[in-house]
């Protein structure tokens, strides 16, 4: 197997015990507390490893309205996520966090005017219909939740497309600093009127999400210097594994076989999307930790 996959498996396993975590915070603390010290920390592990660029040159630009709207909705799409992640079943969030590519394909086209194949359009209309047999709209009650995490999916799809654009042509310490840096603005304004002082139990559990979303996202870039993107990609789908077993092990969460059956399609079209063309569809569904340099 070659160490790229493995490392990219160990990202992904690090990113879903990071979302157990916020789970397991459940509304002890606000969505925007949560986000705003977890975001802060997940910067350590690039900072210990950053080199090359230089943090003052965080503001020099190309695509500044591009890059500032990309931190807009990926701010926002992480308050959604872990509204998600502390409201609804674990696999719940990551079946429709599994739609954001078909978001990214439907903007791709209309923006960036990029060419998708019949049998993509197939396959991705296929997992859209997986995601449907999860959550079952009009067979089974839907929580807020659920509609939080669909708007998730789309801002990320957002946050896909505009970095697609301007990653080849800004610093990658300004795609890092920014973001944390308006992260951490936006959401400590956020976070006063119900803000609760952490206890060390809380400390230590946000320390530990912000780490393992810095380190992910390092495992992952490291990952994708070493394998190519088609073979990392579909490791992405590991996380429903990994939503099934801390869900059934620590929140009593069971899905029903015919959710399963569902989850069975997302990862089978998804798998065949990435793996169907050398030039796959680069999408990146996660937002709620700040992938450092995407």
């Amino acid at each position: 197997m070659p160490v790229g996959v493995i490392l990219a498996f160990l990202a992904y396993a690090s990113y879903s015990i990071g979302d157990a975590l916020i789970k397991a915070t459940g509304s002890g603390l606000s969505v925007f507390e949560i986000a705003f010290f977890t975001t802060s920390f997940s910067i350590i592990p690039a900072w210990l490893t950053k080199r090359g660029e230089r943090w003052r040159d965080i503001y020099k630009l190309q695509h500044p309205w591009l890059v500032h709207l990309r931190c807009a909705t990926a701010i926002s799409a992480t308050a959604c996520v872990m509204y998600a992640f502390t409201h609804i079943a674990f696999a719940d969030v990551y079946a429709i966090g599994f739609t954001t590519p078909l978001f990214v394909t439907l903007l791709s086209v209309v923006l960036l005017h990029e060419h998708v194949s019949v049998p993509r359009w197939l396959l991705l209309l296929l997992s859209f219909l997986g995601v449907v047999l999860v959550i079952r709209p009009g067979l089974r009650e839907l929580e807020m939740g659920h509609y939080v995490m669909m708007v998730a999916a789309v801002l990320a799809a957002v946050t896909t497309t505009v970095l697609r654009h301007v990653a080849p042509k800004e610093r990658r310490v300004s795609l890092v600093g920014l973001q944390v840096l308006y992260s951490g603005i936006f959401n400590g304004f956020m976070m006063i009127p119900t803000f609760v002082v952490p206890n060390l139990e809380q400390m230590a559990i946000l320390l530990g999400i912000g780490l393992l979303g810095g380190v992910g996202a390092l495992l992952l870039i490291q990952a994708s210097k070493q394998t190519p993107a088609n073979l990392i990609a579909p490791v992405q789908y590991s996380q429903l594994i990994w939503a099934i077993l801390f869900g059934a092990l620590f929140f009593g969460e069971y899905p029903d076989w015919i959710a399963v059956v569902g989850m069975l399609i997302v990862v089978g079209a998804g798998l065949m999307n990435v793996l169907s063309e050398k030039r796959p569809i680069r999408w990146k569904p996660r937002v709620f930790f700040f992938r450092i340099g995407e």
